[in-house]
């Protein structure tokens, strides 16, 4: 009987630990097309999502438009309204700056809704940001993480999946569909 408790407590571990794992963004590095933010995000684009609640209930749902600007220093600017199905609206401005690195050039993500800067990660066809979010909820503003993972699929679609947390816990999934709408 002892033998059965050890083993379920070292399965309910394992299963544990690898529920937490998180995907490693350099297994793209070689798919194609490969993801160039300057370029992607540069003029006009469109968006269509879902937000989901724990229990996987759609609760929301939202268009975006989106204008992508870049400087000659490379600095990008990504201007985004939201509407939404009740038709509320909101604005938010991302920031993308180059930071050199050993490695090559990398981003630092800020915009007029986060808590602080965030890194970007990039590899092959793959986006990923994790950030803290100030959001308006019941009518009180509150932090959550977003953990935003963006796969490019072709020239002009990007597929985005988010997961927003709350003190380390899964509150939200969030679904949505980049469209390149200009060149």
């Amino acid at each position: 009987m002892k033998s059965i408790y050890s083993f379920s407590f070292s399965f309910f571990i394992l299963l544990f630990l690898t529920a937490c794992s998180s995907v490693d963004i350099t297994q793209y590095k070689e798919n194609q097309p490969r993801l160039v933010l300057d370029q992607f995000f540069n003029g006009e684009l469109t968006a269509h999502g879902i937000l989901k609640n724990r229990s996987g209930e759609v609760t929301r749902y939202f268009n975006v438009t989106m204008t992508g600007t870049w400087d000659d220093q490379g600095v990008g600017t990504l201007a985004e309204k939201f509407i939404f199905n009740d038709d509320s609206i909101e604005f938010r401005t991302w920031t993308f700056t180059p930071i050199e690195t050993g490695s090559g050039i990398q981003y630092q993500a800020t915009a007029n809704d986060t808590l602080a800067p965030t890194m970007i990660d990039l590899s092959g066809n793959a986006f990923f940001m994790n950030y803290d979010l100030m959001i308006n909820y019941q009518g009180d503003d509150i932090d959550v993480n977003i953990d935003d993972k963006m796969y490019l699929i072709n020239d002009d679609v990007i597929i985005n999946e988010s997961v927003m947390t709350k003190y380390g816990i899964e509150v939200a999934y969030i679904t949505l569909t980049i469209i390149k709408t200009s060149r």
